[in-house]
């Protein structure tokens, strides 16, 4: 059993964390949140000052960060895991980066004889704490094999391809669709809304029909109709994630028209509520523009 070690233990990495602690393995943590970091130290992991510190203690590293600028600043910064040397030879990168960055992540550790695993993950925060994430993973054979029952702890695995920024790829064009959809299941709403349909009645026939999503049948019902906006993805997040799709698009030469007019919406939406804002509030724009607050019939005001 391979020494593990975690950098980033946010909102996502936190859970993953925790639950490779729970299965019994020794974990090395740092992030700059010191609470975040008290929080792991009583569940059993063991403190670092820095990545470089946790690649001297660790053989497998996960990264789960939310830039691509913060990912290699911790890989290959001056305080990096390359500056650690020492006992690490894998590191998985479970942050959503981009291709581009994915690729310069892991010429960066290769040059120090490091193996990366090119692996974003799909399922929300919720996903994370209970197991039932999609990873997308893309690497060299033998680094997949040796890191896959680690990663069976957080969900399931979907080999992509081998190499370094593929499941990058996948990742962002999973959450570009996922936005896409949200975006027109809030229009839709807002419409139904104006015109006296019960927004509750228009989603139960969606989702009976071959209009239904994910944004159907899980967001707008748990934090849109509720009004509760707790998805936990920010919108400063997903704007992130949905440039690195589109200017892999451009650079391809892919037009990416319903794409751009998706992204389109989430920054205005950004502008308006701020980074922090959760993904779900994207139909108040849209709300605010028509006039009317999307509720159920009966709903209290």
């Amino acid at each position: 059993m391979s020494a593990l070690g975690f950098v980033g233990i946010g909102r996502m990495g936190g859970p993953m964390a925790r639950r490779l602690i729970a299965a019994g393995h020794a974990v090395t943590v740092h992030d700059p949140d010191a609470a975040a970091m008290a929080a792991l130290v009583a569940a059993g992991a063991a403190p670092a000052p820095g990545p470089a510190a946790v690649a001297r203690a660790a053989e497998i590293v996960f990264l789960s960060l939310p830039t691509p600028e913060i990912v290699l600043d911790a890989a290959l910064g001056p305080e990096g895991l390359a500056a650690g040397g020492g006992a690490l030879r894998i590191v998985v990168d479970l942050s959503t980066t981009g291709p581009r960055a994915a690729k310069a992540l892991a010429a960066g550790l290769a040059a120090q004889g490091v193996a990366t695993v090119d692996c974003p993950v799909s399922g929300g925060v919720a996903g994370a704490a209970e197991g039932r994430l999609t990873l997308m993973a893309a690497g060299a054979p033998d680094a997949l094999a040796e890191v896959e029952p680690y990663l069976a702890h957080f969900g399931k695995v979907a080999r992509v391809g081998s190499e370094p920024g593929q499941a990058q790829l996948v990742k962002v064009i999973n959450n570009l669709m996922s936005v896409t959809a949200l975006a027109i299941a809030s229009e839709g709403l807002v419409l139904a809304q104006k015109a006296g349909v019960d927004p509750a009645t228009l989603m139960r026939v969606v989702n009976g029909g071959s209009g239904r999503s994910n944004a159907s049948e899980d967001k707008i019902p748990k934090y849109v109709l509720t009004r509760s906006f707790d998805f936990g993805f920010a919108l400063g997040l997903s704007a992130k994630d949905i440039r690195l799709c589109l200017d892999e698009a451009e650079a391809l030469g892919v037009p990416m028209i319903v794409g751009s007019a998706a992204r389109q919406l989430l920054t205005v939406a950004k502008g308006e509520l701020g980074p922090e804002g959760d993904l779900t509030e994207l139909i108040r724009p849209i709300e605010r523009w028509a006039g009317v607050e999307v509720r159920p019939a009966g709903a209290a005001p």
